[in-house]
């Protein structure tokens, strides 16, 4: 015959990290640089975003992801905004599209009401002059 037969090699004695368990090591950590620095930078990012979102309130400056940049007039829903663009053009947009926010607006008052001129003048007055009652004992 002209051709030799040929047989198979014994698998060697590699010990606990030669086998299959070796040849997975560079998989592996192929897997833990792809986490530390894609999957968990983009988790962080996704995170601060819906945090974003979530405290998006009437009256913010937003910029859409379509670059158009306007006010918060009312948060309809959980994730719908009313949005006006220009004096009196007001859409609705989703809150998802929301890329940033440009300025935020004063936090509401903690009464929730709102006060008008002579709630404030009533209180500067009230400031100004000393109770009725009251007397200095040193």
């Amino acid at each position: 015959m002209f051709i030799s037969p040929a047989y198979a090699q014994a698998a060697g004695g590699e010990g606990f990290l030669g086998g299959g368990l070796a040849s997975l090591l560079p998989l592996v950590l192929i897997f833990v640089v792809f986490y530390f620095l894609l999957i968990r930078p983009q988790q962080k990012k996704a995170k601060t975003h819906r945090e974003m979102i979530r405290n998006v309130r009437r009256g913010d400056n937003i910029l859409t992801q379509g670059g158009i940049i306007g006010r918060v007039t009312k948060v309809l829903e959980a994730d719908r905004l009313m949005v006006e663009i220009a004096d009196g053009v007001r859409v609705k947009c989703s809150a998802s599209s929301v890329q940033d926010v440009l300025d935020r607006s004063a936090p509401a008052p903690v009464g929730g009401g709102r006060k008008d001129k002579r709630d404030k003048e009533k209180g500067k007055a009230a400031a100004a002059k000393p109770e009725a009652g009251a007397s200095d004992k040193s």
